[in-house]
């Protein structure tokens, strides 16, 4: 999937030259908590954040009155030359360049123009999506031996008792790394018939495994 199948295009953005007050009122406004920082010249040079804005406003308990810092620019508050993606990237790239720097969001350049943003919030919303989970359904887990064609074969199961599948992952097997464990959530809630199905196959069902019930 690309990243611009989920980033948001509507992007909000102020220049170097607006001000801290300017940042306040448009992540109000539009509850957000990241802001591009776009300069004419030279593109997106930097990030503001609500973080980087609760560190130089006074809090509500603070005795400080000085309303200057409102007048702060956010050249002076922002993280210069943040990391950026291209419309065309991998969303699984994306998520990869999160996990590695620690950051909250993302924001979309092409052709030297911000053009979209993508945050956390939006990666997890899309693994929820691809996963399936919020849809209602079951989940299963089988251990099988990491050979070509194993997939096929384990959804042959699921084709032999008409069960639509939602979402398969792969894991390694932290037990034995000559295996992998698929978690295949299926769309049903009964899902005993085919873990028999699975069983019968040969299959090592993992999960769901009640210990005193014979699925």
């Amino acid at each position: 999937m690309l990243i611009e199948e989920i980033m948001k295009r509507d992007v909000a953005s102020l220049s170097p030259e607006h001000t801290v007050n300017d940042a306040l009122t448009i992540m109000q406004e539009k509850k957000i908590r990241h802001l591009p920082i776009v300069s004419d010249v030279k593109g997106l040079v930097g990030i503001v954040t609500d973080r980087d804005l609760k560190e130089v406003v006074p809090s509500l308990y603070s005795d400080s009155t000085d309303v200057n810092v409102y007048k702060t620019p956010l050249s002076e508050i922002m993280s210069e030359n943040p990391i950026s993606g291209h419309p065309m990237d991998f969303v699984e790239e994306a998520a990869v360049i999160f996990y590695d720097n620690q950051i909250g969001c993302l924001p979309i350049v092409s052709n030297g123009k911000l053009v979209g943003i993508i945050t956390e919030t939006d990666l997890l919303y899309k693994y929820i999506e691809l996963t399936g989970v919020h849809q209602p359904g079951s989940q299963i887990e089988v251990r099988v031996p990491n050979i070509p064609g194993i997939l096929f074969e384990v959804s042959k199961v699921f084709h032999e008792h008409k069960l639509n599948v939602l979402s398969v992952l792969v894991y390694p097997d932290k037990e034995n790394e000559d295996n992998k464990i698929l978690v295949i959530r299926v769309k049903t809630m009964n899902p005993l018939n085919v873990i028999n199905g699975l069983r019968k196959n040969g299959f090592e069902v993992l999960w769901p495994n009640v210990p005193g019930i014979d699925l």
